[in-house]
């Protein structure tokens, strides 16, 4: 694991297993924790720096999307109170590997929030996208926002999710007009990194529904599994292995999960009209 100071009083902490990323807002002795990392292994080094090294004190854990590989911590903060949206169990029984050992109900469920801790503002916005539960944490007083997985480092992760509410989410998010953008994976990164996320969708959709719409269905699903990352990135955007790993993840729900089908269908429809 590793971390590093993003603003003052600002943490984030990077965990081994699938780099996923929890932001620590401290104030005083005491912290709020947005989101816990993506494994008992990792969310227990958290713990040894907050606790151990750094002498703080966990008093508020909350969750932009109550997914397992974002929520390991919650358990390991037994004093802590634990706050998600409403709709979290949604999320929680919707994805696609679930570690119950690692699920602990929050004391706390909400729409939308607003609280003030140490120095800083956060705003918690129900922002659905990848899931319908997820939050947007905007936190105008260190010009950043907390994405969850609204946005995976360049890219999105499309598997369970509806691809418009998802452009929608991000679209929402650089009208924050924050600086910097914290994702649910990699670490951070500048705001562009939101109009790199929307320029990937709309290009995989593109390369999608030619596929659907060009070629027969039998060979439909072997076309989408051809489609390179570099013909749907940004110019100028150079993929990180991770990016390209979680490419290659779509393509596959891609053809699972029928996505973007409906968006080819209408294509179709508006062709032969």
């Amino acid at each position: 694991m590793k971390f590093e100071e993003v603003h003052t009083d600002v943490l984030m902490f990077v965990g081994d297993d699938v780099q996923s990323v929890a932001t620590a807002f401290i104030d005083g002795d005491d912290v709020l924790l947005v989101d816990s990392l993506g494994s008992a292994h990792d969310a227990g080094h958290l713990r040894d720096v907050l606790c151990g090294q750094l002498g703080k004190t966990v008093r508020l854990l909350a969750a932009t999307h109550f997914m397992s590989d974002h929520i390991a911590g919650m358990s390991l903060f037994p004093d802590a109170l634990t706050m998600a949206h409403r709709h979290h169990r949604h999320a929680y029984l919707s994805q696609n590997r679930r570690l119950d050992a690692l699920y602990r109900e929050p004391d706390m469920v909400f729409d939308n929030m607003a609280l003030r801790w140490g120095a800083h503002a956060l705003r918690f916005l129900h922002n659905p996208g990848k899931t319908m539960d997820h939050l947007s944490v905007d936190v105008p007083t260190a010009d950043l926002v907390c994405a969850g997985d609204n946005i995976v480092g360049n890219i999105v992760y499309l598997s369970k999710a509806d691809p418009a509410l998802l452009r929608a989410a991000i679209g929402r998010m650089r009208q924050f007009g924050r600086g910097t953008v914290i994702g649910g994976h990699i670490g951070r990164f500048h705001a562009v990194v939101l109009d790199n996320a929307l320029h990937y969708l709309d290009q995989l959709r593109d390369a999608v529904v030619r596929c659907r719409t060009q070629v027969s269905a039998v060979e439909t699903d072997d076309r989408i599994a051809t489609i390179r990352i570099e013909d749907c990135l940004a110019p100028g955007v150079v993929p990180t292995a991770f990016e390209r790993a979680w490419h290659g993840h779509n393509l596959e729900v891609i053809t699972s999960q029928a996505i973007f089908a409906l968006d080819a269908s209408l294509a179709s429809r508006e062709m032969h009209a």
